[in-house]
């Protein structure tokens, strides 16, 4: 039986791209990653991890089901912060002001329906977020700085209408992404 490495989310809008663009000149050398590529923009609802087909197929299904049970809304991306902290920085993400309720409840849903098919929920818990660096080094005070920066500065916003279930293939020049199945929010 095939065996996937998956999370269910959705992609973001490319606008985020301008953004993350204009704070990676600004870190400069002071922060040194994986930055995100555009195309590759989302929000993870919930990590899967290594899947089998059978439980793709029941993702799938328990998808369909919350997506009819769930309207679209608008979400507002504001602020920086670091996975886990500032002292060992590994992602930097942006976050979620207005609709964080909404996705929070979203990523509980999901994660609700596929305990029931053998998939463990996160133990971390969900915080909604968008990563667009994975960070191999950093100088402190640059990071310190730029959270600081921006923490109150909001991004734009996005509607969320749409949940999927997407394959993840790592590769050596970053991961691709692969929808294999998407359901429209309300319908």
């Amino acid at each position: 039986m095939k065996v996937v490495r998956a999370f269910v989310g959705f992609f973001a809008n490319k606008s985020i791209h301008e953004l993350s663009e204009r704070l990676r000149k600004e870190a400069g050398y002071g922060i040194v990653g994986k930055w995100v590529e555009p195309q590759n923009f989302h929000i993870t609802l919930q990590f899967l991890g290594d899947i089998t087909e059978r439980q793709a197929i029941d993702v799938i299904k328990n998808l369909q089901e919350i997506a009819k049970r769930n309207i679209p809304f608008k979400l507002t991306y504001k602020g920086l912060g670091v996975f886990p902290d500032t002292k060992k920085a590994r992602v930097l993400w942006i976050g979620v002001s207005r609709g964080s309720e909404k996705l929070k409840n979203l990523a509980k849903n999901v994660e609700r329906m596929n305990a029931r098919v053998g998939i463990p929920p996160s133990p971390k818990g969900f915080v909604p977020h968008l990563t667009i660096c994975r960070i191999k080094q950093y100088d402190r005070k640059v990071l310190n700085n730029l959270l600081n920066k921006y923490r109150t500065i909001e991004f734009g916003e996005e509607e969320v209408n749409r949940i999927a279930l997407i394959s993840s293939t790592l590769t050596s020049v970053g991961p691709i992404y692969t929808v294999v199945e998407e359901f429209h929010l309300g319908v």
